[in-house]
């Protein structure tokens, strides 16, 4: 009579596989999360994060082209798009730290005419 040793699975080379995995999802989730455009956002010490549904995004670039939503726009072209925007929706504004300020300030202006006061400036934590 022979007696039969209880074999169990070895699970190491899933462990091996499983942490290549974990390693491809986390280096390609951080270009995702970047976004089309890239910029550098200034630093700021208070920054608070809001995810909402409803949100607008108009971003400056660093050579001072004007996105909203990932779309290349002149002043024209967003004066309309915010005032067709409900006053409820929350707007979030971008702007490289080697833009121009004049062009910041002229978008807030617009924000301002409008009256739209639901809007948020994105920065980075220092």
């Amino acid at each position: 009579m022979k007696i039969r040793r209880a074999e169990g699975l070895n699970i190491i080379p899933l462990i091996d596989v499983m942490l290549v995995l974990l390693a491809i999802v986390l280096s390609v989730s951080t270009f995702i999360a970047q976004g089309k455009i890239p910029i550098t956002l200034p630093q700021a010490d208070n920054v608070e994060k809001k995810v909402d549904d409803k949100k607008l995004s108009i971003l400056i670039s660093a050579d001072n082209k004007i996105y909203v939503d990932d779309i290349e726009q002149d002043f024209e072209t967003l004066r309309q798009i915010i005032n067709k925007t409900d006053s409820e929706t929350m707007i979030e504004l971008k702007s490289d730290k080697d833009a121009r300020f004049e062009n910041f300030v002229k978008i807030i202006s617009i924000l301002k005419e409008k009256g739209h006061e639901n809007f948020s400036i994105a920065a980075q934590t220092s």
